[in-house]
């Protein structure tokens, strides 16, 4: 994998809204950052930024939004993307531009499957399909405290990590691509339907019910990597607020990974 150069100074685009977060810790993650400068921009308007040209100025992309959802609506309305984004998407995986997905990013541009396949796994808020096959909407539970152990302890990313350490954060009941995937974090919690709530529930009006919700059991998995046409992809579970933006593990993390996105 290589060793991560952490002296010459990278830039990052981060993408954001499309799902309520607290700014000004969020911020504060990747102001603690030594030589790498930040620019933060919101959708829709970042998605201007999605082609080779647009993108050139910045090393690494980093995606803490959640478009193509219409939350204004019960259930929310889902929106395709347009053929230019998805065409200029598509360049900047065969150009090689990285790109590191956080927490609620996954369940981006439901409508759009090559999305899921770029990130590696697929949150939904209303049934759907995937990989060919009929699911359920995904489940969250909130403030869960869990450890989260270190699958791949020579990887670049977890360099200074803990193999063990404590997280208290939203998890997720969702769809990973699991042979795809080159796995970096799991959690000890149990993922089963009792312990999760519906996503389908949530956004028509009836929060924290799992109540005719079959959902099989899923994966462990809260952190991976993975290569898209030439593009060095990470996600990464974990970060749904200012407890796990303070976790110290965290920011380590999510420093390798912006510098091992980047190539």
């Amino acid at each position: 994998m290589g060793i991560i150069d952490h002296h010459s100074p990278l830039n990052i685009l981060i993408s954001v809204k499309g799902h309520p977060y607290e700014r000004d810790p969020f911020a504060a993650v990747f102001e603690s950052f030594e030589g790498i400068r930040h620019t933060f921009v919101e959708q829709p308007a970042s998605q201007a930024f999605l082609n080779p040209e647009a993108a050139e100025p910045w090393d690494v992309l980093v995606f803490y939004d959640m478009p193509g959802i219409d939350f204004s609506t019960q259930p929310p309305g889902l929106i395709p993307p347009p053929a230019h984004l998805k065409a200029g998407f598509n360049e900047l995986l065969s150009a090689g531009k990285g790109m590191v997905f956080l927490h609620h990013a996954i369940a981006g541009w439901p409508l759009w499957p090559e999305y899921g396949e770029v990130i590696g796994g697929r949150f939904f808020y209303v049934p759907a399909e995937c990989r060919g096959k009929a699911v359920l909407d995904s489940g969250y539970r909130h403030d869960i405290t869990h450890t989260v152990s270190v699958a791949d302890t020579a990887h670049p990313i977890v360099a200074g990590v803990d193999t063990r350490f404590s997280l208290t954060d939203e998890l997720y009941l969702y769809e990973v691509f699991e042979e795809d995937v080159h796995p970096l974090l799991s959690s000890d919690y149990t993922f089963d339907r009792e312990h999760f709530y519906s996503a389908h529930h949530a956004v028509t009006g009836n929060m924290f019910c799992n109540d005719n919700w079959p959902h099989p059991a899923g994966p462990s998995l809260i952190g991976w990597t993975k290569e898209h046409d030439q593009s060095r992809i990470v996600y990464l579970q974990p970060g749904d607020g200012p407890a796990t933006y303070a976790s110290n593990e965290y920011l380590r993390l999510l420093e390798n990974a912006i510098r091992w996105a980047a190539g």
